[in-house]
């Protein structure tokens, strides 16, 4: 059985606590939840939704302390 590997070398999926990506429109997962890269403000900020669907916004650092991947865990 083979595994792959993203450009990190970490198997897809799996949570990584590296700085996220500043590519705007990028979109990430962190703790099961989808975020999105918005920088139109000037500032760069990480936009999701909280447990109750309510808008959240992260810093690149929360992002990182959170730990993301490019997938969805599963």
């Amino acid at each position: 059985m083979s595994t792959e590997t993203d450009e990190d070398g970490k198997t897809p999926g799996e949570p990584t606590t590296s700085a996220p990506p500043t590519t705007p429109c990028t979109v990430v997962w962190s703790q099961g939840r989808p975020y999105v890269l918005e920088s139109a403000s000037g500032r760069p900020r990480w936009m999701g939704t909280d447990n109750h669907g309510r808008p959240q916004q992260l810093t690149g650092a929360d992002l990182q302390r959170r730990g993301w991947s490019y997938r969805r865990s599963r």
